[in-house]
């Protein structure tokens, strides 16, 4: 258990109150230390008297659901602190989102590269969520964090404010996440399930490759989503892959039964890609763990090098005995 009533979150980490990383669905993200240590850490702090009930019961189920989450595609929560009129959320310190990483890039959009490598974990995280019968409900860009400044960094998911237990076929119907990133059946109030997050990520890979959202919002965009009405303007995307196109279009599907899961999504020939085969095992190598590729596929893409003339990187196989981890 997290939850602490009785001790200080002051003596054990210190707040940087000038230090403000962010704010998330109920509160303000500082900069802080662990005072023993001095690992940085980021710091939520809520304040209980400003926010209603319901937003209560929200906190709570972010607190319960992080609480009960391992995997490193999703942030590390170090610990709880309450007080009468606070609740402090300890969470490892990332270096920033992937909305930053969007804007700061000089075309104000991603190459399909490094596209391909932040969706490839974004979607590991959620086959972890999705397993466990989570539902993230609010994934969007500013909830995608990256661990470090570098060109292929980790991504972590976020705020799981709105993170809800959905089973195989169980269906919610409140009204939940961010408009542009709202999936139809969630505006028309049919009900939802995991599936949601699929259409968020439809979204999320249309921003990355273009810098822009595939619904105006300068219009009702709540009609736009359930009639699935966006398009392609030629610039940009007459210099993205009709892939990249495809995978988009199996995404943002209105009919939730024709709608990508996360294997289909995997499966999907823009993400069997040789060289963010390569981005990937470059990165797991530099982690020292292997959990985004698989033995099994080493076989596959050595003939798919050998084939196309390709050099097949040796340093990136896995050898039997060894352990990306050691």
């Amino acid at each position: 258990m997290f939850v602490c009533v009785i001790q200080d979150v002051s003596s054990v980490y210190q707040i940087f109150t000038d230090e403000v990383l962010g704010s998330g669905q109920f509160g303000v993200v500082y900069g802080g230390t662990h005072r023993q240590s001095g690992r940085p850490v980021a710091i939520k702090v809520i304040d209980k008297t400003r926010f209603p009930t319901k937003q209560e019961r929200q906190l709570r189920n972010e607190q319960a659901i992080l609480q009960n989450l391992s995997h490193l595609g999703i942030v590390l929560l170090k610990g709880m602190f309450e007080t009468m009129e606070h609740v402090f959320i300890v969470m490892e310190k990332l270096h920033g989102d992937m909305l930053e990483m969007i804007l700061s890039n000089e075309k104000g959009r991603l190459p399909e590269r490094t596209t391909r490598f932040l969706v490839t974990q974004i979607l590991e995280a959620l086959r972890y969520l999705h397993f466990k019968h989570i539902a993230h409900c609010d994934l969007k860009p500013e909830n995608v964090l990256l661990a470090s400044p570098d060109p292929f960094p980790q991504v972590k998911l976020c705020d799981f404010g709105f993170a809800r237990i959905i089973g195989e076929k169980s269906f919610r119907r409140s009204v939940v996440g961010t408009p542009a990133y709202l999936a139809p059946e969630v505006i028309s109030s049919h009900g939802y399930n995991r599936s949601l997050d699929m259409w968020a990520v439809g979204v999320v890979l249309y921003v990355s490759l273009s810098g822009t959202f595939p619904f105006n919002e300068d219009e009702d965009i709540r009609q736009q989503i359930t009639n699935a009405a966006f398009m392609y303007p030629r610039l940009p995307w007459s210099n993205i892959s009709l892939e990249a196109v495809s995978l988009i279009n199996n995404l943002l599907q209105v009919a939730v039964r024709r709608r990508f899961s996360v294997g289909k999504a995997m499966g999907h020939p823009w993400l069997q890609d040789f060289q963010l085969w390569c981005d990937l095992r470059e990165f797991e190598k530099r982690m020292g763990c292997r959990y985004l590729t698989h033995e099994g596929d080493e076989d596959r893409w050595r003939c798919h090098a050998l084939e196309r003339g390709l050099v097949f990187p040796s340093h990136l196989t896995w050898t039997p005995g060894h352990d990306d981890s050691l």
